[in-house]
């Protein structure tokens, strides 16, 4: 499932499982921030994602499943943990609210966010951005991770200029996740 090539979108390429001591299982892949078909410049465009493990499903509420592979369009989140517009400047993991955007069209499944991680995984269905997970040992950090989501919106919103809503729990006109992969 290949980018469009058209607006701002997010690859996310799953390439692996990995399973810690305690028997906690996160799917890991790549990302990568593309304009209109070209990877976009700067050291937070691309790294690593880390996600609940799969198969992805999308049939059914609450299952603790990654989202299935496919094309979401993206919307400025609007909930009381996480938001797109006016998260809090505080850098503190327990501070609210913290900074996501949304995926929609995700069949039963609702609040499929893109947002910070911390530790092994902090995702019910959810995508977290993080620098790099070598084994299945290494915790995302929540501060480097909390960055590429700030990188991630501010990104967006230079990018969309007057596309980019002003308000929360609106879609994003030319924003897409494209989520390959099911390792």
């Amino acid at each position: 499932m290949p980018i469009s090539g058209q607006g701002w979108e997010i690859l996310i390429e799953r390439q692996s499982v990995q399973r810690n001591a305690a028997g906690r299982v996160r799917t890991v892949g790549r990302y990568t921030i593309f304009h209109n078909g070209t990877a976009a410049s700067g050291a937070l465009m691309t790294g690593t994602v880390a996600e609940s493990p799969g198969p992805g499903s999308n049939a059914q509420a609450g299952n603790k499943k990654r989202v299935e592979a496919g094309t979401y369009p993206l919307l400025t989140q609007a909930g009381t943990k996480y938001v797109t517009i006016g998260y809090s400047q505080n850098a503190n993991h327990t501070a609210l609210p913290r900074p996501g955007v949304e995926l929609g069209n995700t069949g039963h499944r609702s609040e499929i966010l893109i947002h910070p991680g911390i530790g092994f995984l902090a995702s019910i269905g959810c995508i977290n951005l993080c620098t790099r997970l070598p084994d299945a040992e290494e915790p995302i950090s929540f501060p480097g991770s909390r960055n590429r989501v700030i990188a991630m919106i501010d990104d967006m919103k230079a990018f969309l200029g007057s596309d980019f809503p002003t308000s929360n729990g609106k879609k994003i006109a030319r924003a897409h996740a494209v989520i390959e992969g099911e390792p």
